[in-house]
Parts: structure tokens; C-alpha cells; sequence
């Protein structure tokens, strides 16, 4: 094994440890905020899928690696949009019957 494949295990593996260890410690008053940051990591990923697909010149390996990222990546935003918008629509209010609100008409 060489030095690069070391150093970006490690990495990896120190990301996967904090990541678990700060999402479990964030409020639920703080999931929208939180959402829309991972959103924003999930594109820089796709990026990242994009330039790596731009540049395996036929390695099939990286060729897979980068598809699967942007797959994966691609799912987390939309999953992201999708819970985000749900939780927002938890505090619009809802329309009133017409005349419900009006005592003795």
C-alpha cells in the first residue's frame, strides 16, 4: 500500500467519525439549517463525480466510483429538498373554512 492510499483512508475514516458523532448530537429545531448544509456537500460530491468521470481515461474502477457518487450524491440532495420542504410545510397555516372564524352570523 502507498502513502496516498493511506492518508486518504485515514481521512475518510476520520470524516465518517465525526460526521456520525455531529449529526447525533444536533437538535431537531436545527435539522433545515443542517439539511440544507449537506446539501451543499452532496453537490461539491457530485462535482467531485463529475471531474473524476471527466478524467479516468478508461479505468472502468474510478469510472464506477465516480457514477456511484454522483448517484449518491444526486439522492441526497433531492432527499434533502424533499424532507426540508416537508418540514416547512409543518408551519404554514392551514386555510380557514370560509365562516369559520366568524361567531353569530
Amino acid at each position: 500500500m502507498n502513502d496516498a492510499f493511506l492518508t486518504g483512508t485515514y481521512v475518510f475514516l476520520l470524516a465518517v467519525f465525526l460526521g456520525v458523532e455531529l449529526i447525533g448530537r444536533v437538535p431537531s429545531t436545527l435539522h433545515t439549517p443542517l439539511m440544507s448544509a449537506t446539501n451543499a456537500i452532496s453537490g461539491i460530491v457530485i462535482l467531485g463525480g463529475m471531474i473524476l468521470l471527466g478524467q479516468v481515461d478508461g479505468n472502468i474502477a474510478l469510472s464506477i466510483v465516480g457514477f456511484i457518487a454522483i448517484i449518491l450524491g444526486a439522492a441526497n440532495i433531492v432527499g434533502g429538498f424533499a424532507v426540508t420542504d416537508r418540514m416547512l410545510g409543518m408551519f404554514k397555516r392551514r386555510p380557514e373554512a370560509d365562516g369559520a372564524g366568524e361567531a353569530g352570523s
